[in-house]
């Protein structure tokens, strides 16, 4: 017979357990919500990976939560910068507009990275539009308390220091695959092989989920949304790549990186 210590600690079990259930499928958008940085998984990947534990805690201290359905704007370029974000889970893609309304993404935004830091830290209004492409937590630090923490805790602003650098790095591969590339063909060469770097290997092949339209994709790679088009189109006929709804195969990496002039 079980002592009435045990069952106690077996009934809370159950009860922890049931009220954890119950918060997931009643978390916003389905999200399992992380409230503190410090249980955080994305800790070993992510802007605060590597953090010390008493920064970690300052950083829960000023943070602010927030959950976004699929398609809401987090913030709109030229805004005056309020600011960092840093995307906890879910996807988003950072844009621009030019006054003729045409659309260039500039990058597609994985958990676990920080948002607005250049504006924050040189004082301008934010650079691009952040819109989410899926259900997404936001964490939200404000530019003062940021700003201070990055005074205070010598480890962040050495990670900040490597993220400025990181975007540095990303706005080159941007310029050099736009403005360098000569045709369409090489430049979704080059985005599929990107993707691929991150793809699941499958019986020699690489399988990716695609999770963006071609309009998306268009406005990725610079080029039209009917190119984007024709151009998987080619591809898929001569057996570089195969699709299947949301899944891309990609058969052949080496005509993928012949076309990419690597």
């Amino acid at each position: 017979m079980a002592s009435p210590t045990m069952g106690s600690v077996a009934r809370g079990s159950t009860e922890h357990l049931h009220a954890e259930a119950h918060f997931k499928a009643h978390s916003p958008y389905g999200l399992p919500i992380v409230d503190h940085c410090q249980s955080c998984e994305l800790r070993k990947a992510g802007f605060f990976c590597s953090l010390s534990r008493e920064t970690v805690q300052a950083v829960d201290q000023i943070k602010h939560t927030t959950s976004y359905p699929e398609g809401a704007l987090v913030c709109v370029e030229g805004q005056a910068a309020r600011g960092v974000y840093i995307l906890c889970a879910g996807r988003a893609k950072l844009l621009t507009t030019n006054p003729e309304g045409k659309t260039l993404i500039l990058k597609i935004v994985q958990p676990g990275e920080i948002l607005g830091l250049h504006s924050v830290m040189s004082g301008r209004p934010y650079e691009f539009t952040v819109e989410t492409l899926q259900p997404a937590q936001v964490a939200f630090i404000a530019a003062e308390d940021f700003l201070r923490l990055l005074k205070t805790h010598g480890d962040a602003c050495l990670k900040a220091t490597v993220h400025l650098s990181q975007d540095c790095q990303s706005a080159y591969r941007l310029i050099r695959s736009i403005g360098l590339c000569s045709s369409a063909s090489e430049k979704l060469a080059r985005l599929l092989l990107e993707w691929a770097a991150q793809g699941q290997p499958s019986n020699g092949a690489v399988r990716v989920k695609l999770s963006l339209t071609h309009e998306e994709i268009a406005q990725l790679s610079g080029i039209s949304r009917e190119t984007v088009t024709r151009t998987l189109g080619e591809f898929r006929k001569h057996g570089v790549i195969e699709l299947n709804g949301s899944t891309l195969l990609l058969r052949s990496k080496a005509a993928l990186e012949r076309m990419a002039a690597y």
